[in-house]
């Protein structure tokens, strides 16, 4: 589990994608987003390809689920 906190922009993602590389399978892989404020395009997108991935995201803020739902339609 990946404890997130705070504003996450592009700079966070590329070290997220970096630690993801080394697992093989992300669906042992879990972000809990509790603590997450802000994200930009960027991060969004990443964790709309994270769940596509399996990954889990936990404790997802409604206004984050929300985006996430309208980019996906």
């Amino acid at each position: 589990m990946f404890i997130l906190s705070g504003r996450l922009a592009q700079s966070a993602i590329a070290e997220l994608k970096r630690l993801f590389e080394l697992h093989t399978d992300h669906h042992n892989i879990a972000l809990d987003l509790k603590d997450v404020r802000m994200i930009d395009r960027e991060a969004m997108r990443f964790f709309i390809n994270c769940e596509a991935d399996g990954v889990t995201l936990e404790h997802c803020t409604p206004y984050i689920r929300e985006w996430m739902d309208r980019e996906k339609e």
